[in-house]
């Protein structure tokens, strides 16, 4: 399953870590700031064909699969083949690097005669001490032991030559195999290495590893003694030299105490008490400290300086050579010599200025600068005072430690073989005194061999190289030291220290050549560019090269810095590390795997952020033996706890054998047992079954095994008590599982009083078996001696251990009985009889066969949407016949206005059936009663498996979710009941398996459900979206969401003479009637009854959601519906279905027009719906509402603008507060006429509101009630223009004597002349240039009754110049274009006016009622907040225009919008809603009081990319 084709999708943003796995396809996508950029991604992946060079870079190619309209799924795609670290970054515009991270592709890993693959996981690792593994030749029978104990990877400490130490890490020659592995007459050399290495990969399936440490080498290497550049020296790094002074100090005094000089000062070699403690301090001060003068090192000499200073004057140099910068500064002596620093003198001579030439003069400037130099000098001397005291505390505490410390070495006496402290530096010369060894730091031939030793400083930045110049490490003796070890010195590239680099690439070739992997030691320490050299060279001999390293870093965040850049495949973890049981049980659930009842997670999908690989040991070779921090008997459960976890894990050798103590990497010289199947108990140097924990570890390893490659990769830790673990790993696919029973014995039984009574279990499903039961006890085989040849462990201990036995035999568990849980679940109690301290039981559990048959037909019938149901599916023997029936047939025959109540409706929707959207009462209800109202639930839940939330907790608590699902769609008839059905049918499985399964498969039953709606839906809408991208399809989606029937009909009867309208049965009457589809405005606050429909909002919409979608019939209807109302000449704002109709609007006339017109120009043979007929429902103006009339569109059409040109003057029917409570009297007479000179319609007063800027004021504490806060009366910018296109479509008619012709020329001619605000302060057309603000722009209106209103910045005639671009002169709407981007253009939406206005207030607040006039009860609704439908046409215009200004103009204007709209993409992806809001408050702030999603905020955004 490993090399299935699976895609990660990456979106660009910042700093990123990427871990995948070979055979892995990485799409790179743009974050949302970078669309529309022209973005380029380079990456140091090989392209096909090349070699890996980590300097080279190549740039990716960008695909858009769905054409050029946006960038939403853009993407450059690499296929992951390779293993390795590598890095990529991007850059956009003049940035080349604007963000950039890591890829780290895991290896491959093959054992066996057949290469098969070993599945990280799956690894089960033992480490052994090299030198512990005596003569090659031995090596099988010893190594056998990991073999017979289940182990498939060996972990090898280095095999090279050792040091004077004989530490396994310190390494005298990197490049020759140790000659103890050679038996006497043999010389054997690494080709003898890997024979065996293979040997052990294909006859034993074991894959070897070892070390490679780059940080350090043996004191004693030959080639360092030749090469002492390749050390830090007190020649290549003379800021060392003060620490050596100090180091050799410290090693006299080592030699007095161990010759009792210090027996006057109560200072004796064996120091045994805190009195001795305070006598090392004494001596540090009083005489060791004074002698040397560290402080010496950093000061100046005071008299030459000032002798130099003093002839400088005297010569006149006093000019100002470093900028006029004041202050003295010291420059470092880089020997770093006694009184070596200087004073930089210009600083000095522009800082001590005489006031004049004489002699006094300069004399009081020389005291001066050396009143100065003694102040600095005595800074140095105090700061060296604070490293003394810090060295001082370091050495008290080391001695501490080392003598007096319990859990410490206890070392004895002082002596030159043990010193007070482990020395810093080499002395390779004859010990003399300090006098005499002093002198030597200055002779270079000497100096060059004293070099500093490694080690490690704690607390310390990893990433600082601490034996660099900055570091005090070695000064303040903070470093604890590996004195058998030379830190080496590599500098930033291998010209630095060509020997070193050289030697180092040579070591690391020969390891990748014969081992599948290596561990890098001392990680932390090691600098990172050297260990990233060094893999890239390994990883050209060996592409899959295992890497693991353990990090001491203490930080996530800089582990992954090494993770990523040296492309760490595991980090090693230890259960050690665990303080109790519980601890231990979440260090299992932290390193891997998924919760149990995980969600099935797409293939193609977002990364999500994720810990490393881990490798789980039990205990590692570096750290000290459980049994000495914990009881013997912990041996097994600990290690069982382990095996648990869903990652890689592991042991050293030494722990399965329980050997009681750590097994030194330093002192330890003898040598492992060998395997002998007959071996006796007492037998220290053989092992087999019977020795310590190895049965249980063998049983373990297995398991471990078969878990990882079964896929049993979800993960659930219990705390049964304070020592109890239970771990179980549960297969998705099968849904068995495995759960293990651990009782953990920190303390030991014989001395710990444990609770007698165990706590009973209850175990989901049927227990197949039991896998293995084992635990430790006692035998008679004599108590552990330590033998001096062998590494023996403890013989009074082995492991009782039973395994695959039926429940009835078990030792552990005295009943198990079966309890129901629910209807569905079947529970087994498990009540144990000896599950004593280091005691392990595992159980394989499978679902009872009824649970099991159910859910394998739960994903035999998921198989139709994804094939990865197929492994643990199971045909239906009694399938519905529902179910027979894909449900991709079923949802073909819905129709969009189905899909509607199949994937949406609103709450107050829902409530018009009766119902309403689904509630959790511990949480909140669902946005929609359809399936997009779970789905934005599940799709924040799915990603993260929260498990815990209260829509999971609904589900497994009863079936009122599942239900609401299917029962919703149950009672419609016709194909939408159809598949109401087809749910009821999958849900009647899914009630009947365990309840934790049931989040899981719910969802995945709704994500298939959901995924074929979708498909469905868009393939009855346009080419332009079935062939769209994401983001258009996602806008699309929006017709669907606003477009629906309810219970009622929204629309007034179409005539019918019309073909193909819909009915449907009146589920009260039992009549025939129509049912159109209509728009909602706004969800929730627009969407049923009489506040559903409205004209402005319908036609502002339309365009986008039904003409662009090709929902042609629909939108065809909804026009004719519309012409049905026509009174007065106008259409009504509120539809109320016709009968409720308010005709208080100008412009709602206009957009119905301007939408046929659309509808003419976009449909196929469009032009026919003027033929139409239309049912009258008032053919005069005091008509009542009835269907009696039917006329041609036409006519109605020529009716709306005859009206127009004759004049509309009336007052609404029924004025007053019945219809409109906060209007004034004054606003209910309704004017709209045609200016004969202008053309231009006006109409309106200054107590309504005709336009779309509509607020009416409602508070009467802010007396604004009744004021109209955007009146727009006389000519809107909008109206004025909106006219000009129908008369420019029927320029061959005649109205009212005057001609379209004539009408569309006054219009031309007039309107810049009367709209724009010249820059010309003495333009003759401007009839109040006392008003004008700002220039360059287009008026908002012509003539309002408050005439400083017209000179506004709105971004209404943003809208004219899409509807009517002719009238207006390319340069002048460009820059007014400009302007409103400078000035009004939001995050999401455009601000309702000029910020820079008085009366501008960004943040809407309905509910707020003051005494503030402009704000009381939101009168600033259109004052300022950012409404979204502008911001489609102000893109539009943009585009338009830009278009005429040439290639590169309309270039850069499309990357504008694409960037524009990037952040609507990230909205509508994100929002609950899956729509766009009707408005945000200023910058793009979410608006509380705002519709959430509403229409005509997606068609007019829809309709930029249609533009594009």
């Amino acid at each position: 399953h490993c090399f299935d084709k699976r895609l990660r999708i990456f979106f660009l943003h910042s700093v990123y870590i990427i871990n995948l796995f070979i055979s892995f396809e990485l799409q790179f996508r743009l974050g949302p700031t970078l669309q529309g950029k022209h973005v380029l991604v380079h990456t140091n992946y090989p392209a096909p064909g090349k070699h890996f060079d980590r300097h080279t870079f190549q740039a990716l190619d960008w695909h858009n699969p769905m054409g050029r309209e946006d960038d939403s799924d853009k993407f450059c795609t690499l296929d992951l083949q390779i293993a390795g670290s590598y890095q990529y970054y991007f850059g956009h515009g003049h940035e080349e690097k604007s963000g950039g991270g890591y890829i780290v592709v895991d290896p491959v890993l093959r054992a066996g005669a057949d290469n098969h693959h070993v599945h990280l996981d799956c690894i089960t690792i033992q480490t052994y001490l090299s030198k512990c593994l005596g003569h090659l030749d031995d090596w099988p029978a010893r190594l056998r032991v990991a073999k017979e104990s289940g182990y498939n990877m060996i972990h090898f400490t280095p095999l090279q030559t050792l040091g004077i130490s004989r530490s396994c890490y310190s390494l005298a020659d990197q490049l020759s195999l140790n000659p103890e592995f050679s038996p006497p007459g043999k010389n054997y050399t690494w080709t003898e290495v890997g024979e065996l290495v293979q040997k052990l990969k294909k006859e034993w399936n074991m894959i070897c590893i070892t070390d490679v440490v780059y940080n350090h080498t043996a004191a004693n290497s030959p080639w360092i003694k030749e090469h002492p550049e390749c050390g830090y020296n007190l020649v290549n790094s003379p800021h060392l030299r003060s620490a050596w002074v100090l180091d050799r100090a410290i090693w006299h005094m080592t030699c007095n105490m161990a010759d009792a000089k210090y027996a006057a000062m109560g200072l004796p070699a064996q120091v045994q008490n805190e009195g001795h403690l305070n006598a090392i301090r004494n001596v540090l001060w009083e005489q060791v400290f004074p002698k040397v003068k560290l402080w010496e090192f950093f000061q100046v000499k005071i008299e030459s300086t000032v002798e130099e200073f003093r002839t400088l004057l005297t010569e006149g140099e006093n000019q100002k050579k470093t900028g006029g910068k004041q202050g003295l500064k010291i420059i470092q002596d880089p020997k770093f010599r006694r009184f070596g620093n200087k004073v930089d003198m210009d600083s000095a001579l522009e800082t001590f200025v005489p006031h004049s030439r004489s002699p006094q003069a300069i004399l009081e400037a020389c005291n001066w600068l050396w009143g100065r130099l003694e102040e600095i000098n005595k800074e140095q001397y105090q700061q060296m005072l604070h490293h003394q005291e810090q060295a001082a505390n370091c050495i008290v505490g080391n001695v501490v430690y080392e003598r007096l410390a319990d859990h410490g070495p206890k070392l004895g006496p002082v002596t030159r073989k043990d010193p007070i402290v482990t020395r810093y530096f080499t002395f390779p010369f004859e010990e003399k005194s300090l006098e005499d060894d002093l002198p030597m730091m200055d002779q270079p031939d000497k100096a060059r061999h004293f070099l500093a030793h490694n080690g490690w400083v704690m607390g310390d930045d990893p990433l600082r190289n601490f034996a660099e110049p900055g570091s005090n490490v070695y000064i303040r003796r903070e470093l604890i030291c590996w004195g058998d070890s030379v830190k080496l010195r590599y500098g930033n590239k291998p010209e630095d220290c060509p020997y070193l680099w050289a030697h180092m690439q040579k070591y690391t070739e020969i390891t990748a050549k014969h081992f599948a992997g290596v561990r890098l030691d001392n990680c932390h320490s090691t600098p990172l560019h050297v260990a990233e050299y060094m893999l890239d060279v390994a990883r050209v001999l060996r592409p899959s090269l295992y890497v693991v390293a353990e990090l001491f870093t203490g930080s996530e965040d800089l582990d992954n810095v090494f993770v990523t850049k040296l492309g760490i495949t595991s980090l090693i973890r230890e259960a050690m590390s665990a303080g109790d049981s519980h601890e231990e049980g979440r260090l299992v659930y932290r390193y891997g795997g998924e919760p149990v009842g995980a969600f099935v997670q797409p293939s193609l999908r977002p990364l999500v952020p994720s810990i490393a690989h881990a490798m789980f040991l039990d205990v590692t070779h570096d750290n000290e033996c459980p049994i000495q921090l914990r009881s013997a008997y912990d041996s097994l459960p600990s290690s069982a706890i382990v095996s648990m976890a869903c990652c890689c894990s592991g042991s050293t050798r030494g722990y399965d054998e329980m050997v009681p103590h750590q097994i030194s990497v330093v002192k330890e010289e003898r040598f492992y047992p060998k395997w002998n199947p007959e071996a006796k108990a007492s037998s220290p140097g053989e092992v087999n079954l019977k020795t310590g924990i190895i049965a249980g570890k063998l049983a373990l390893n297995k398991m471990h095994q078969e878990l990882a490659s079964k896929g049993f990769n979800q993960v659930y830790v219990d705390q049964v008590d304070e020592d109890i673990v239970a771990v179980t790993r549960h297969c998705p696919s099968t849904h068995q599982s495995v759960v293990a029973v651990c009782r953990t014995a920190f303390h030991n039984p014989k001395h710990h009083q444990y609770r007698t009574e165990v706590p009973p279990m209850f175990i989901p499903g049927k227990i197949e078996e039991v896998i293995l039961e084992a635990r430790i006890i006692d035998r008679q085989a004599g108590t552990y001696k330590k033998c001096e040849k062998y590494i023996n462990g403890m013989p009074e201990y082995t492991v009782e251990i039973k395994e695959h036995i039926q429940l009835k035999d078990s030792g552990v568990v005295k009943h198990a009985g079966v309890t129901s849980k629910g209807s569905s679940e079947f529970v087994q109690e498990i009540i144990f009889e000896r599950l004593t301290p280091g005691s392990v039981i595992a159980f394989r559990v499978s679902l009872d066969p009824k649970a099991q048959e159910l859910v394998g037909v739960i994903r035999h019938h998921l198989i139709q949407f994804s094939p990865k149901y197929k492994p643990g599916s199971l045909p239906d023997q009694h399938t519905p016949t529902i179910l027979e029936t894909p449900l991709a047939q079923i949802m073909s025959k819905l129709t969009l206005g189905d899909m509607n109540m199949l994937l949406f409706r609103c709450d107050s929707e829902e409530q018009e059936d009766g119902g309403g959207c689904y509630n959790i009462p511990s949480w909140t209800s669902f946005k929609y009663g359809g399936l997009q109202g779970l789905l934005s639930v599940m799709a924040d839940i799915r990603p993260k498996n929260d498990l815990g939330h209260p829509v999971c907790d609904n589900l497994r608590e009863g079936d009122w979710m599942i239900d609401y699902v299917s029962n919703r769609l149950v009672c419609h008839s016709g194909a939408l009941g159809e598949v109401g059905k087809w749910l009821k049918a999958m849900f009647h499985y899914l009630k009947h398996i365990p309840r934790y399964l049931i989040p899981c498969y719910f969802d995945a039953i709704l994500v298939g459900a959901y995924t074929t709606a979708l498909d469905t839906t868009f393939n009855k809408m346009s080419s332009f979206v079935q062939n769209g991208s994401t983001f258009v399809k996602l806008l699309a989606l929006g017709s669907v969401q606003m477009g629906g029937v309810g219970s009622f009909p929204a629309l007034p009867p179409l005539s019918l003479e019309l073909p193909d309208i819909p009915y449907r049965l009146n589920k009260d009457t039992g009549k025939k009637e129509q049912c159109c589809v209509s728009l909602a405005a706004g969800l929730p606050h627009f969407s049923s009854g009489i506040f559903r429909s409205w004209g402005r909002d319908t036609f502002i919409a339309l365009r986008g959601l039904m003409l662009v979608t090709g929902r042609h019939l629909e939108a065809r209807n909804i026009i004719l519906a519309f012409a049905g109302t026509l009174r007065h000449g106008l259409i009504p704002n509120l539809l109320g279905e016709g009968i409720c109709a308010r005709f208080n609007c100008r412009d709602a006339v206009w957009w119905w027009l301007q939408c046929i017109q659309d509808y003419c120009t976009l449909v196929p043979e469009g032009i026919a719906i003027l033929r139409c007929p239309v049912v009258r429902m008032y053919p005069h103006d005091d008509s009542e509402p009835q269907s009696l009339l039917t006329q041609p569109l036409c006519d109605v059409i020529h009716e709306a603008m005859t009206r127009h040109m004759q004049g509309i003057d009336f007052r609404e029917r029924n004025a007053g507060p019945k219809i409109d409570m906060h209007m004034k009297d004054e606003g209910f007479n309704i004017v709209a006429k045609v200016h004969r000179d202008t053309g231009f319609v006006y109409g309106g007063n200054r107590f309504n509101c005709g336009t779309w800027m509509d607020k009416m004021g409602e508070s009467d504490k802010a007396r604004n009630k009744g004021m109209p806060a955007t009146p727009r009366s006389n000519s809107a910018v909008l109206i004025s223009i909106s006219n000009h296109f129908w008369v420019t479509f029927n320029h061959h008619n005649v109205i009212v004597k005057v001609s379209y012709e004539e009408w569309n020329h006054k219009i031309l001619a007039n309107f810049e002349k009367n709209f724009y605000v010249s820059h010309d302060e003495k333009d003759p057309n401007e009839k109040h240039p006392d008003l004008v603000h700002k220039r360059g722009i287009y008026k908002d209106s012509h003539g309002a009754s408050s005439p400083w209103c017209d000179y506004q910045l709105r971004p209404n005639f943003c809208i004219a110049m899409v509807v009517a671009p002719e009238l207006f002169t390319v340069e002048r709407a460009w820059k007014a274009l400009g302007m409103a981007e400078k000035k009004l253009l939001g995050p999401l939406g455009m601000k309702t006016l000029d910020p820079d206005d008085m009366v501008y207030c960004g943040v809407y607040d309905n509910a707020l009622d003051n005494d503030n006039y402009n704000v009381a009860r939101g009168f600033n609704y259109h004052q300022g907040p950012e409404w979204l439908w502008p911001i489609g046409y102000f893109l539009r215009a943009k585009l338009y225009f830009a278009k005429k200004l040439g290639k590169e103009t309309y270039e850069q204007t499309v990357y504008l919008v694409k960037s524009i709209l990037s952040q609507h993409y990230v909205h509508l992806e994100r929002s609950s809603w899956k729509g766009l809001p009707e408005l945000t408050n200023e910058n793009g702030q979410y608006c509380p009081f705002s519709c959430e999603s509403q229409a005509w905020s997606i068609s007019t955004v829809l309709e930029v990319l249609h533009d594009i």
